[in-house]
């Protein structure tokens, strides 16, 4: 194993024992995530975000594997097993994240996931005939910022 697929290990590990510390140690000061709901967050803003979905996610479980590396990229496959705390709905989310590294820190995360299976879930019948619209995806998108931005302020993590 690399030592960039051990970081990721690592990453993940501690994502299933709730230790948001040991995930925001791993992202350099300069990186930049992505996903589906979160967009160009800035290391501030993913190290809070990992704060905020474990501290809210009583009831999640996480299962990750197939962690390599190619070239310059690490890529893992991870499911999430949780309660959505805005609906009360039980999701599974299956992710697949790219990773670039530099120095011993995460500099680029990408997680990709289905949107519109992750809506149905998260929403219900609400996001099955919705979810796959671009207003309801912002919506969403801007709901979950201003979440982050509250709790960045709440929890002086800036």
């Amino acid at each position: 194993m690399t030592a960039n697929e051990q970081l990721i290990t690592q990453f993940y590990t501690a994502f299933q024992q709730k230790d948001f510390k040991t995930m925001q140690n791993s992202y350099a000061d300069n990186a930049i995530f992505n996903d589906a709901v979160f967009s160009n967050l800035n290391a501030t803003e993913v190290r809070a975000m990992w704060q905020m979905l474990i501290s809210r996610g009583a009831d999640m479980k996480l299962s990750f594997g197939d962690v390599k590396q190619s070239g310059d990229q690490v890529t893992a496959y991870w499911e999430a097993h949780y309660t959505f705390t805005a609906t009360g709905k039980k999701v599974v989310n299956k992710i697949n994240a790219q990773f670039q590294i530099n120095n011993g820190k995460i500099v680029k995360h990408t997680d990709n996931f289905d949107f519109y299976k992750w809506a149905k879930q998260a929403f219900g019948f609400g996001g099955f005939i919705l979810g796959w619209t671009n207003a309801f995806k912002g919506k969403v998108r801007q709901t979950a910022k201003k979440k982050l931005d509250d709790y960045l302020q709440k929890t002086n993590l800036q």
